[in-house]
């Protein structure tokens, strides 16, 4: 079983790697872009019988910051 699990800032939050490549985008000519958000997705392998809430108490205690990041899980 598969669980992917896809984090982004928080609106509100600045993200300064989403502004660097906007600035680089629009330096190569893509003046239609007025706005990125970067992020990241972490795959997880799960044994058969793992479950949501089991991959929301991981993404809880480790793999997000909940002050500036929220997150979405898809199970696979």
């Amino acid at each position: 079983m598969k669980a992917t699990v896809t984090i982004m800032f928080k609106n509100g939050v600045l993200d300064p790697q989403g502004e660097a490549v906007k600035s680089a985008l629009v330096g190569l000519g893509f003046f239609d872009v007025k706005g990125v958000r970067q992020g990241k997705i972490i795959e997880l392998e799960l044994a058969e019988g793992a479950d949501q809430n089991q991959v929301d108490k991981m993404c809880q205690q480790l793999l997000v910051n909940s002050v500036i990041e929220s997150y979405t899980v898809e199970i696979l």
